[in-house]
Formats: structure tokens, C-alpha cells, sequence
């Protein structure tokens, strides 16, 4: 087993005192459950959903120009099948929320076709 040694705040380290029996398994499940994408991503996505875009302005979304950089990076690396693991997970994400976003867009077709 290796030992590791973190400079925490007090807060921190009363929490960790107070869990020291599951602190292993905490640690695991933060690291298996982070997500594949930089926050700003999803704070992008979601500060647009949050401010009730109408039909319009939801068929106009698109990424920003740094997220769809870094999907065409991720397709090219794809294609030549040479994605790491956190690429490949990253990628996933990336076409989950696409597919969202594209079903959103799909709902809102009609009401703006006349």
C-alpha cells in the first residue's frame, strides 16, 4: 500500500477524520466518476439552457469554436485509432451531449417551420 501525504484545509480534514474508515473507497468513486469533459463545457451548455433560449436561438447553439477544435482533434485521432481511453471516454461525452442537444433542435423544427 502507498502512503500519501496532502496539505488540506481544517474543514477538509475534520471531514476526512470523520470518514477515515471509507476514505479509500470515497477516492475511487470521485476518480471513477469524474467527468470526461473540461466544467466549462457543461457550464457553457447549461448557462444557454438556463437562460430560456426560444426555438430560434436553440436551432443557432453550437459549440464554441476551442469545443469543436478539440472534437475534431478527437475524430482525427479516432480515425486513425489512436485515442487513448480518457480520448475515447472524452469523445463519447462529447457525442452524447451532441445527440441532446440535436433531439432539443428536433423538437423545436416544427414550431419554426410554417
Amino acid at each position: 500500500m502507498t502512503t500519501i501525504t496532502l496539505e488540506v484545509t481544517d474543514d477538509i480534514a475534520t471531514s476526512i477524520a470523520a470518514t477515515r474508515h471509507r476514505l479509500p473507497e470515497i477516492i475511487a468513486l470521485g476518480l471513477n466518476k469524474l467527468s470526461p469533459l473540461p466544467a466549462q463545457v457543461y457550464s457553457y451548455i447549461l448557462s444557454f439552457l438556463a437562460n430560456a433560449p426560444t426555438k430560434e436561438q436553440l436551432m443557432q447553439f453550437s459549440p464554441t469554436a476551442e469545443m469543436q477544435l478539440r472534437m475534431q482533434e478527437l475524430l482525427e485521432k479516432s480515425q486513425a485509432d489512436s485515442l487513448t481511453e480518457t480520448e475515447e471516454k472524452e469523445l463519447e461525452e462529447y457525442e452524447r451531449i451532441e445527440h441532446l442537444i440535436v433531439m432539443l433542435k428536433a423538437r423545436a423544427l416544427p414550431y419554426l417551420v410554417k
